[in-house]
């Protein structure tokens, strides 16, 4: 990246001047505002993000870096964009999309370009490569999600652990002693930070409450319908009488298929709740409680963080987790044992 020191070297003036000849927030001489224009075209300097904010310039966009992989959910991340999108625009803001999966690589191109006044952070691994980036990009960025490294972030996200720990409250209460987890293919606890946060809410609570709990996948890499199934099979062949799905709304589809070719009703022989899913539990064959994702909150708060980053009130670096809440809809029955 070409420093305006450089052009001030070749414009034969001072760097105070360049910045004066660029954001025009002091007079100089046309001869001088033309040598500066012109040592800018022949360098390619662009000036960068920090230098326009002081300027009092802004270029009203927000890159949204979000990697797209095979093992991507393509209606739960689309969502996620659409929240960001119209959440930015209440603020006058647009959003420039980076998909590539080597995304540090577009965040850095983005922010030593100039292009965009913040960053906000999409898909966050446990182990994610864009935190190093972060803490070095002089435009502030803020994720959607929690890495494992969050020292000096920004970060929002549901409160997954407190999900979770909802739907085993739940379940405790109506006498289910045996839950099981049906959660993301396997991939998904590597790639994502969420579904690793949600299996700990699960099994903390359950050990907390002295409850059996197990927990199986929808498949390796992807979904797959034959290891729902198996995991539906192995679980009630363990005793489960209480399922938390933490999926997807096809696996959900086939876990309630299973259930039911197995002669076993919802609520009447086994209970279910859906937590941190995007989609309408009340749209499947049976109506389901849950702990939903809600995309607005997060990215309406993601971005009114991003907005005091660039005012006066930048918000402390941290963790701002959104509350869970439970939405009953008919899904969850008391156990025989627990009758009164």
């Amino acid at each position: 990246m070409v420093k305006i020191d450089e052009v001030a070297t070749a414009a034969g003036v001072s760097i105070s001047t360049v910045s004066y000849a660029l954001s025009g927030k002091r007079p100089v001489s046309d001869s001088t505002r033309l040598r500066v224009e012109a040592a800018v075209q022949e360098l390619g300097y662009r000036a960068n993000a920090g230098a326009r904010m002081l300027a009092g310039n802004r270029t009203n966009i927000f890159a949204l870096t979000e990697p797209f992989r095979l093992d991507t959910h393509a209606p739960t991340h689309m969502a996620f964009v659409l929240a960001t999108s119209i959440a930015a625009r209440r603020q006058d803001y647009d959003v420039l999309l980076l998909t590539e999966e080597e995304a540090a690589a577009g965040m850095r191109r983005v922010a030593d370009s100039g292009l965009v006044d913040a960053i906000l952070v999409l898909d966050v691994a446990p182990r994610d490569r864009r935190v190093d980036l972060a803490r070095q990009l002089e435009i502030p960025t803020i994720f959607i999600g929690v890495p494992d490294d969050r020292d000096g972030l920004i970060c929002v996200d549901l409160d997954f652990e407190a999900a979770a720990a909802l739907a085993v409250d739940r379940l405790a209460s109506a006498g289910h002693e045996n839950l099981g987890l049906i959660g993301h293919p396997a991939a998904a606890y590597e790639h994502s930070n969420f579904p690793p946060r949600v299996r700990a809410g699960f099994v903390q609570r359950a050990a907390e409450l002295h409850m059996d709990a197990s927990f199986r996948t929808t498949g390796d890499a992807l979904v797959s319908a034959a290891a729902t199934r198996a995991a539906v099979g192995q679980l009630v062949d363990a005793g489960v009488t209480g399922f938390v799905l933490h999926c997807g709304d096809d696996a959900h589809i086939t876990v309630l298929a299973e259930l039911a070719e197995r002669g076993l009703e919802v609520p009447g022989d086994v209970s279910v709740v859906s937590v941190g899913g995007t989609f309408d539990t009340t749209r499947f064959a049976i109506a389901l409680d849950c702990v939903p994702l809600v995309p607005t909150a997060s990215c309406d708060l993601a971005v009114d963080l991003a907005m005091r980053a660039l005012g006066d009130t930048a918000p402390a670096p941290g963790v701002y987790l959104i509350a869970p809440i439970y939405q009953h809809h008919g899904s969850v029955g008391r156990v025989a044992a627990a009758e009164d």
